[in-house]
């Protein structure tokens, strides 16, 4: 297999030339994290590590642990912590994250696979059918893991699609999650919403903030100045 090493800011990440690859909603999910302090954070289906890596450089006394269920990914990850020179005290775990019990998490991130199993065209990629197809982690299986795994109180951060919020947010009141805030992201200001952030609070009362939308792009095809700033990792 071949690989690249990419620069978001000052980080380099290793990862495979073809099938999997972080995109721009990973970087969008760690830069939504907004939480003060953390002790303990958790990165469910980690792949190669970037948003877990943010997360570590953001908060750089917190204890990282990034599961990742494919053994190929988790190996990079290791690497990809290795290479960054990261301080903090971080963690691969190669497991089915639904066999995950460790609790007290202060936050917990995940970029899950986004579409249904049965929905699409499956990538013939193994490694990018798992990222992008429910197929061995569902919203349920998110929502089971951040109900046992947070502390009360704790923050559950996804991105996912917009036509599936309902959905979500319903999922999530199931176990005790409920959402504070949303943020819509769009290619651009004339666009429909392509993807949603949401944080949920476990335990927490019933209120919800819509921020302002975030666009990804000018007119010219250029990144806007939010964008720019975000990339500066």
């Amino acid at each position: 297999m071949d690989f690249t090493i990419d620069s978001i800011g000052s980080l380099k990440i290793c990862q495979p030339k073809e099938g999997y690859r972080f995109s721009v909603d990973a970087i969008l999910l760690a830069k939504f994290v907004n939480l003060k302090k953390a002790k303990k954070i958790l990165d469910i289906g980690a792949g190669t590590g970037i948003v877990g890596l943010i997360l570590a450089k953001k908060y750089p006394t917190a204890e990282v642990k990034m599961i990742e269920i494919q053994t190929e990914l988790a190996k990079l990850a290791e690497q990809n912590i290795r290479m960054n020179e990261i301080k903090n005290k971080i963690e691969v775990i190669c497991i089915d994250a639904k066999a995950f019990n460790e609790t007290g998490y202060d936050i917990i991130v995940s970029n899950p696979p986004f579409r249904k199993a049965n929905s699409g065209k499956l990538s013939p990629w193994g490694e990018k059918a798992l990222a992008r197809h429910e197929l061995s982690l569902t919203v349920k299986d998110i929502a089971c893991i951040a109900q046992r795994t947070l502390r009360n109180r704790g923050r559950l951060y996804i991105v996912h699609l917009p036509e599936r919020l309902t959905e979500i947010i319903k999922i999530l009141g199931n176990h005790r999650l409920e959402v504070k805030r949303l943020r819509f992201v769009h290619s651009r200001k004339n666009t429909e919403a392509k993807m949603v952030l949401l944080e949920a609070v476990k335990e927490g009362k019933v209120s919800l903030k819509v921020e302002r939308p975030l666009f990804i792009y000018e007119e010219d095809g250029a990144y806007t100045e939010e964008m720019e700033e975000i990339y500066k990792i």
